[in-house]
């Protein structure tokens, strides 16, 4: 085998891996809330765990991120676009709570 073969073997496997994975956690979460309903508050513990490892999954078998130095920057501009995106979610809740306060409206 060259040497061009054998890493395309080795990238086809962990795609193959990486599928296998987000199945077994996607079909994981669908039988906690089949079975469990979502009324209590392990279950959303429960399925808040595998969407975490679901994440690290997509992250580390198909975008290729992972501790080495040459993908450092992509991790970077993960983090970075995660921390705008809790920037403008959080403050939108906070501008709308407090909108909610001054009209003395509240949530039922």
């Amino acid at each position: 085998m060259d040497k061009r073969s054998e890493m395309h073997r080795r990238e086809r496997r962990r795609y193959v891996i990486g599928y296998g994975g987000s199945l077994l956690l996607t079909g994981a979460v669908f039988t906690i809330a089949y079975k469990y309903g979502i009324e209590t508050k392990g279950v959303y513990l429960s399925i808040a765990l595998l969407g975490l490892a679901q994440l690290i999954v997509q992250l580390v078998y198909f975008l290729h991120i992972d501790r080495r130095r040459s993908s450092r920057e992509d991790l970077d501009l993960i983090l970075f676009s995660t921390l705008v995106l809790l920037i403008i979610i959080l403050g939108t809740v906070w501008i709308m709570g407090n909108l909610a306060v001054r009209m003395h409206t509240y949530p039922m």
